[in-house]
């Protein structure tokens, strides 16, 4: 089978592979759609995503969707031909959180994550033709959510769970400040949990063009001079970008909050954040997400259109490009067609 693999910077490969078999409590997914996400981007770029550094080749790939296309021994409630999608994510150890963590599995010290270069042996992402994958991290697709949508579950659990960090939206002016795709699925989900009123800001023309399809009510390009709103109950930083902060600070009300759900730099940096303790804001970090990405399949299947976020696809064999299209500032999600069937809305513009 083919697989998108990384060896190093700027060296990615289509590599040979044999076709995995599932063992006890595994299944074997064919997979047909993957979602290049910033991490991915990252390994190609730099050989590294955050402090997790390439030791070896590394299968990318975190946001699949496929069907299952052989059960191990022991799998039970799923079928061959099921649409599937994955949660990546899978705690080492026996681990008891402290309780006031209880269930919060993504705070788990040590998480193996599809697509990840955090342990050594890797944990080899699912942007190849087939994943062996645990039966207790597949998610079957309701009835109406195609593969292609199915594999941007994830990065909308990641949006949703940004959400449940906010605590209650409904009536609530909200700011998402950074259009990108994960910035674009918050103004969403922000919308699906009822806010009143979303307003996206962005530098970018077309980033913001897709969180107005989203659902943003307004749009403020602050690369035009335009100022952030003010005294907005409610905001979102998903730009992760640590000169963002300041405004963002500013444009929030006075006691009110801002979730993090930009990645900021591991590095110090320079910010103002002087309006945090003045104006006491609750500055609330979300990472990752727990099990909303049941959530975001049933959104999804009651009517939330992801398919304005997706700028781009290709095919596998053209990996590397569909890499420098997701690092360009001209794309928002770009997507690979890992195998299976044509893709679904083929005639969508912007393709690769």
């Amino acid at each position: 089978m083919r697989a998108v693999v990384v060896h190093g910077a700027h060296d990615l490969r289509i590599d040979e592979r044999p076709r995995p078999v599932p063992g006890a409590g595994e299944v074997l997914v064919a997979m047909e759609w993957g979602g290049i996400c910033g991490s991915d981007v990252a390994y190609w770029k730099h050989g590294a995503s955050g402090t997790a550094s390439l030791a070896h080749p590394l299968v990318l790939g975190h946001e699949i969707a496929g069907r299952i296309a052989e059960m191990g021994p022991g799998v039970d409630g799923l079928t061959e031909g099921r649409p599937v999608t994955v949660h990546p994510a899978e705690p080492v150890g026996d681990e008891r959180l402290p309780d006031p963590i209880a269930g919060r599995t993504n705070l788990h010290r040590r998480v193996r994550y599809f697509g990840s270069a955090a342990f050594d042996p890797h944990t080899d992402g699912g942007f190849s033709e087939y994943r062996v994958v645990r039966a207790a991290q597949i998610r079957p697709l309701p009835d109406g959510v195609t593969t292609e949508h199915g594999a941007l579950a994830e990065p909308l659990a990641v949006a949703l769970h940004a959400v449940h960090r906010a605590g209650d939206l409904r009536g609530k002016t909200v700011l998402v400040n950074g259009a990108g795709p994960i910035g674009a699925l918050v103004v969403a989900a922000a919308k699906h949990r009822g806010a009143a009123a979303v307003i996206a800001s962005d530098i970018s023309a077309a980033s913001l063009a897709v969180a107005g399809a989203m659902g943003a009510d307004r749009t403020v390009d602050v690369s035009t001079g335009a100022g952030l709103p003010e005294d907005v109950e409610l905001s979102f930083d998903a730009s992760g970008a640590p000169a963002a902060l300041g405004p963002v600070l500013r444009a929030t009300a006075r006691g009110g909050t801002l979730v993090q759900v930009g990645n900021l730099p591991g590095t110090a940096v320079p910010a103002v954040l002087g309006d945090l303790v003045t104006r006491e804001i609750t500055w609330v970090g979300s990472y990752r997400f727990v099990e909303e990405i049941d959530e975001a399949l049933l959104a999804m299947r009651d009517g939330l259109d992801v398919s304005p976020v997706i700028s781009h696809r290709f095919d596998l064999d053209r990996a590397d490009e569909a890499l420098g299209v997701a690092a360009s500032s001209g794309s928002s999600k770009v997507m690979l067609r890992l195998g299976g069937a044509a893709a679904d809305g083929e005639s969508r513009v912007g393709q690769g």
